[in-house]
């Protein structure tokens, strides 16, 4: 695994460096690749432009088995620790000289993660456990931009470490290069003329129980199928990572669907952990091709909270587009209810392929407070050293 480290510069430049699309270039930085710092003079929302490591695709990879590589990197290298709210992250597949875009089949995912351990000291956070993961894009959904006023607060000096991964399922001689061209959004607070909303994630996956004698309901003991909906499926993990429940019950995220249609349940309630009522306003979707949909439903009113169709590509294994959730209204999530994932597969082919199914879902954080930027200055915030890799 090849690691770099950026430090993206925030040196601002006169207004005569406008744009066609109104945007003032601040500078470049190219290290692991070609980054640019935009600033929209009305709204200030910055746009950093990150270009990966040149992929060699020669042999066909499925999910998770391609090359990647790993960027540790801060938005800025401010003296003073500041406020700083993230609104969008895209990726797309482009071709060597950054700007040509090219198919997107190539895209395994990119993942932003922080250190959420640090994170949650600083902003004095209860999410338990920690979510490092802040954004994950892949086939389907490539990219996500927050509604106007919502955003993800971070502390300057916190560092992110942004994983970027190809795959290859259509061809079996290949001589392709390629890249991924990242883009992160994001507001200084002091720019801010009203406050912004605080967003927190809230996920779970689905889930294929491995042990046959067993019921199949993470983290519940006794179930009651009426009020608990179905259990998952029995199912084979693709690889060795394992999902251990607190009845050491085994199962796995990543698993294998065989040919032919198969539709899961997956009991989130606990994985969830819905702190308090809250709104979503935000949701995006992570599935592999053959998926059909991934549904999540509340149990304690019977009623389907979102639902996310897929469409998969024509004449090739692929995702072309998944549904994805944004709203300024949102959508209530409540702390005492039951939650159901029911992900939706057809394999088309005469062979396995693999399987994912996750909700990430951003829901106003109702206990937010702003933290004393000072408090950075005590603390090792260094590049994160937890991200997963080529993992999910």
């Amino acid at each position: 695994m090849k690691k770099s480290i950026i430090t993206v510069l925030v040196v601002l430049i006169g207004a005569s460096a406008l744009t066609a699309c109104n945007f003032t270039e601040e500078a470049t930085v190219p290290k692991a690749g070609i980054q640019k710092i935009y600033v929209d003079q009305e709204s200030k929302e910055r746009e950093v432009t990150f270009l990966s490591d040149v992929y060699e695709i020669k042999d066909m990879y499925r999910s998770m088995k391609g090359p990647y590589t790993t960027t540790e990197l801060k938005l800025s290298d401010s003296e003073e620790p500041e406020l700083l709210w993230i609104t969008g992250f895209s990726a797309e597949m482009v071709e060597p000289d950054g700007e040509t875009r090219m198919s997107q089949e190539f895209m395994c995912h990119s993942n932003l993660n922080i250190d959420a351990k640090t994170h949650n000291y600083l902003f004095q956070s209860k999410m338990n456990p920690p979510i490092d993961r802040m954004f994950t894009l892949s086939q389907g959904q490539y990219e996500v931009q927050f509604p106007e006023g919502f955003g993800m607060p971070i502390l300057s000096p916190e560092a992110l470490s942004l994983t970027t991964q190809v795959l290859n399922l259509n061809y079996e001689e290949a001589d392709i290069k390629t890249r991924h061209k990242i883009k992160i959004k994001y507001v200084r607070d002091s720019d801010l003329q009203t406050p912004m909303v605080p967003l927190m994630k809230i996920f779970s996956n689905s889930l294929k129980r491995l042990d046959e004698s067993e019921n199949g309901y993470y983290n519940l003991e006794s179930a009651d199928e009426e009020r608990h909906g179905a259990g998952c499926l029995l199912g084979e993990s693709v690889d060795e990572r394992i999902i251990r429940d607190d009845l050491e019950r085994r199962y796995t995220a990543h698993w294998i669907v065989k040919p032919g249609r198969e539709v899961n349940s997956t009991l989130v309630t606990d994985m969830l952990k819905v702190p308090y009522d809250t709104k979503i306003h935000y949701i995006a979707i992570h599935l592999h091709p053959f998926a059909e949909s991934l549904e999540l439903r509340d149990l304690t009113t019977g009623k389907t909270v979102f639902k996310s169709d897929a469409k998969n590509s024509e004449g090739k294994i692929g995702l072309d587009e998944v549904d994805y959730y944004s709203s300024p209204e949102g959508l209530p999530i409540y702390k005492g209810h039951q939650y159901q994932l029911i992900s939706s597969y057809n394999n088309t082919t005469d062979e396995d392929h693999d399987s994912m199914a996750v909700i990430y879902m951003y829901a106003q954080d109702r206990e937010f407070r702003k933290p004393n930027p000072s408090v950075a200055n005590i603390l090792d915030v260094s590049p994160s050293s937890n991200n997963s890799g080529g993992g999910m």
